[in-house]
């Protein structure tokens, strides 16, 4: 039977309103599968591990490469931070060769890290073979005894620790009158004691040296004390000729982790005695703040840094080149 044409135009009309939704269905087809290629694409091994890896390589170029960049040509010009940088070339380098307080801040510093590096890290041998003999609340024990790394460098404990030190502080106040000695002995006013005030409080700061000290003492095989105990070795001779020598490799790494971080103390000094008595405890790194903050010097401050930097990687290239003279990595087998 024949339809009137306008009879086919409503018809084919009605049949489009009756499908609106034929346009928004292909428009989300297209939006899943770009998503599913999208997530494909990501799924790939090398993608996947470019994306994980990019925060990290976006803060470590933004936050290290660009400002020791940036550092190191401040560290030839004369730059204050309020106006713009002139070039002087090597002045900043030659200028620290007439500093007087550049080397009795390099001295002060070079004394704090030898001298509390190797105490530090014989109280942590010594506290972790304790704890690796304890059997009841030993990780209550371990808390105790980590806890001076994580508060060791914070202001409140550096204020704690000066007032501990202070003229009437609980040091002269208490324990010192306690036994009858002098009570007014001014631990942070005197030259020869305020160093070591500061040297006290790294050494307690022991805690991660311990954990690593105790997690090596642990991989030991106990097979080798019980073969020694029958040939008749005591505990001082297992300690030298087993326990030391299988120790070696851990004592290298806290002893590079460890004066790197003595050569970067800031904290102890800054907050505890500012550089006092007669820049006794100067330390290079507050010397070199206070180079950039309150002298305004900031690319005299840049090439201290620089030397800085200098002088940590020689120190930790020596050490590497001492290594195979003592640091035994034949393993435990």
């Amino acid at each position: 039977m024949l339809m009137p044409p306008s009879f086919m135009k409503f018809r084919k009309g009605a049949k489009m309103q009756s499908n609106p939704a034929t346009p928004m269905k292909k428009i989300f087809l297209s939006i899943k599968r770009a998503i599913s290629a999208v997530i494909a694409f990501i799924h790939r091994e090398k993608i996947a591990a470019f994306i994980c890896c990019l925060p990290f390589v976006v803060g470590f170029f933004t936050f290290l490469i660009v400002p020791m960049g940036m550092s190191l040509y401040y560290s030839f010009t004369r730059f204050n931070m309020l106006s713009d940088p002139v070039w002087i070339g090597f002045d900043n380098y030659l200028r620290m060769l007439d500093d007087s307080r550049f080397w009795s801040s390099l001295v002060a510093t070079f004394y704090f890290a030898f001298a509390s590096v190797p105490l530090r890290l014989i109280f942590a041998l010594a506290i972790a073979m304790l704890l690796l003999r304890a059997r009841r609340m030993v990780g209550i024990y371990r808390a105790m005894y980590y806890l001076p790394s994580i508060l060791g460098g914070s202001l409140a404990v550096a204020i704690l620790w000066g007032r501990l030190f202070a003229a009437q502080g609980v040091l002269n106040e208490g324990i010192l009158e306690l036994i009858g000695l002098n009570r007014n002995f001014p631990w942070l006013g005197n030259q020869n004691t305020a160093i070591w005030t500061l040297i006290l409080l790294a050494v307690w700061q022991f805690g991660s040296s311990m954990l690593i000290f105790l997690a090596s003492l642990k991989q030991i095989p106990e097979q080798l004390y019980e073969a020694s105990s029958i040939d008749g070795a005591g505990k001082v001779r297992q300690f030298f000729r087993i326990t030391l020598p299988l120790l070696t490799p851990t004592i290298f790494f806290n002893l590079v982790m460890q004066t790197i971080a003595g050569f970067l103390a800031f904290t102890q000094a800054f907050v505890i005695t500012r550089g006092e008595p007669m820049d006794s405890t100067l330390f290079y790194a507050l010397y070199m703040y206070r180079q950039v903050f309150e002298f305004g010097n900031a690319g005299y401050g840049s090439a201290m840094a620089w030397v800085m930097l200098a002088i940590i990687g020689t120190i930790t290239g020596i050490l590497f080149l001492t290594k195979r003279f003592w640091v035994y990595d034949g393993g435990y087998a």
